[in-house]
C-alpha cells in the first residue's frame, strides 16, 4: 500500500485528484498507476485502470489470476468491474468512497453473485495516512479558489 500512496503523491503533484495503486503478482509490483485524468484528458484514466493495463501487459495477457491491487481509494464501477473482468483475486484498499464506491460503500460490483468472478476484499489499509494526503489536496484546492 505504500507504493499506492507514493503514486497517489505523484498524482497530487501533477494536481490531480491523489490516487494511487499497484498490482502485485508473485510478491512483486507488476503494474503501477495513478490518476492521470486531467494530464490525459481520458475519463478512463484512473489510477486502477493504469495499473491494471501495465500488469497485462507486464504478464503479456488480460488474465490477472492471483494478482492483487493495493489502491489508495475503494474503486468507482468502471474500475470494479475492470477488476473482475481480469480476474483479480484481492482488492486491498485504504479509504471508502461513500460516493462511487463499487467494493462494499455504494456498490458492491467485486463481490457480485450475479457476476463470473469475485474478490476478496481488505479494507482499510494505511487509511490515516491516505485520507491525510487527500485532505491535503483537497484543502490546497479550495485556498486555490478563495485567492
Amino acid at each position: 500500500m505504500r507504493e499506492a500512496l507514493a503514486e497517489a503523491q505523484r498524482a497530487a503533484a501533477k494536481g490531480e485528484i491523489p490516487v494511487g495503486a499497484v498490482v502485485v503478482w508473485q510478491g512483486r509490483i507488476i503494474g503501477r498507476g495513478h490518476n492521470a485524468k486531467e494530464t490525459l484528458a481520458d475519463p478512463t484514466a484512473h489510477a486502477e485502470m493504469l495499473a491494471l493495463r501495465e500488469a497485462a501487459q507486464t504478464l503479456g495477457g488480460w488474465r490477472l489470476t492471483g494478482a492483487t491491487l493495493y489502491s489508495t481509494l475503494e474503486p468507482c464501477p468502471m474500475c470494479a468491474g475492470a477488476l473482475v473482468n481480469a480476474r483479480v483475486e484481492t482488492l486491498v484498499y485504504a479509504v471508502a468512497d461513500p460516493k462511487t464506491g463499487a467494493a462494499g460503500s455504494v456498490y458492491d460490483i467485486v463481490r457480485s453473485p450475479w457476476l463470473n468472478h469475485r474478490l476478496k476484499v481488505i479494507r482499510g489499509v494505511l487509511e490515516s495516512e491516505v485520507r491525510a494526503v487527500m485532505r491535503t489536496f483537497f484543502e490546497g484546492l479550495r485556498q486555490g479558489e478563495e485567492e
